[in-house]
């Protein structure tokens, strides 16, 4: 039974979902929201501020300062909360309302970006706030999740060590690309790994991470509007884009199964499952790391006002969605 003082201190980090029964391919999910953050951004958030106290940046009179679009944002608060830290988390609209609550409850205090930097979108304007910030007053420190080396270390020491643990014959593994923390850090072990492990990086169509012209982008996580500048591509074999469309989609599927997965989760197992259909290979050994769980996102990915307004009325009208759904398969017979 585990005890635990302080919240950071649990993760579940062990536990997989095997999908083949909902999408027919062998696929391993590991999933990484079962800690008190809710998400895989703990790992990261925890790295980077302990960094920051070793080095003697954090101190008890300093302000964390961040840019989030969500789960960072409240892995953050949630440690600054258990060591008594002031935090300020810097986001825009597209970011979730329960996201936000959960900041706040947690004590710390939430500024929302409106407009948009004409090259960056919302998260050059996010960055741009920040920078101006900690010039204003050097009590604020920014711990900086896109340039921050212990953003990728916390994967390369936990996340990839965690599944070459459980999967000693892995052939290849999709990894979410946002920051491309956890992207960077588990291509970077597996490089080093005593078989050859396939990397192919899952980014959202709309996002510039890996070239491209940018777009709209409604769902936080993955992607970004600027390259990520921890991003290494010669560690990544190949990179899979993914419509928010089907992301929604596949999120709805394993709803329909049980399984109440987030926006990057969905958006992962989407290019995943759609990777192992056009390569038919049923002998790989394939692990997916989904990110986050879905309450967060109730009010848009799973509210049926939201997602028609963006994406259409038949957004959910499709076989793929039908074919998870209890409903479609057991409803009553016509009299």
């Amino acid at each position: 039974m585990p005890v635990v003082s302080v919240p950071y201190a649990f993760n579940e980090e062990e536990l997989y979902v095997d999908l083949r029964s909902i999408f027919g391919h062998s696929l391993f999910l590991k999933c990484e929201g079962f800690n008190f953050a809710g998400s895989i951004k703990l790992k990261a958030a925890t790295e980077m501020v302990e960094a920051a106290e070793r080095d003697g940046v954090l101190t008890p009179e300093s302000i964390l300062v961040e840019s989030s679009s969500g789960n960072l944002g409240v892995a953050l608060s949630m440690i600054a909360a258990s060591k008594g830290y002031r935090f300020l988390c810097v986001t825009d609209a597209r970011g979730n309302l329960s996201t936000r609550m959960m900041m706040e409850a947690l004590g710390s205090q939430v500024h929302m970006i409106a407009g948009q930097e004409a090259n960056g979108g919302f998260l050059g304007a996010r960055i741009e706030y920040i920078r101006a910030l900690c010039a204003s007053d050097d009590r604020y420190v920014w711990l900086s999740q896109y340039t921050n080396p212990s953003n990728w270390k916390a994967h390369y020491r936990r996340t990839a060590p965690e599944i070459a643990r459980q999967f000693p014959r892995l052939d290849v593994l999709f990894v979410g690309a946002g920051t491309t923390g956890t992207l960077m850090g588990c291509a970077r072990y597996f490089r080093e790994w005593h078989r050859p492990v396939r990397i192919i990086a899952v980014d959202s169509v709309g996002s510039v991470s890996f070239g491209g012209s940018p777009g709209r982008r409604m769902i936080p996580g993955l992607g970004m509007s600027m390259r990520p500048p921890l991003l290494d591509e010669s560690y990544v074999d190949e990179v899979i884009r993914v419509e928010e469309a089907d992301t929604v989609r596949t999120c709805h599927r394993l709803a329909r199964r049980g399984f109440l997965f987030g926006g990057s989760t969905g958006t992962v197992v989407s290019g995943a499952t759609d990777w192992l259909a056009r390569h038919d290979a049923p002998d790989l050994t394939a692990v997916a790391v989904g990110p986050d769980l879905g309450e967060r996102y109730l009010d848009t990915i799973y509210q049926t006002n939201w997602l028609e307004d963006l994406y259409g009325e038949d957004v959910l009208d499709s076989d793929e969605v039908a074919a998870g759904s209890w409903a479609a398969s057991t409803a009553p017979p016509t009299r």
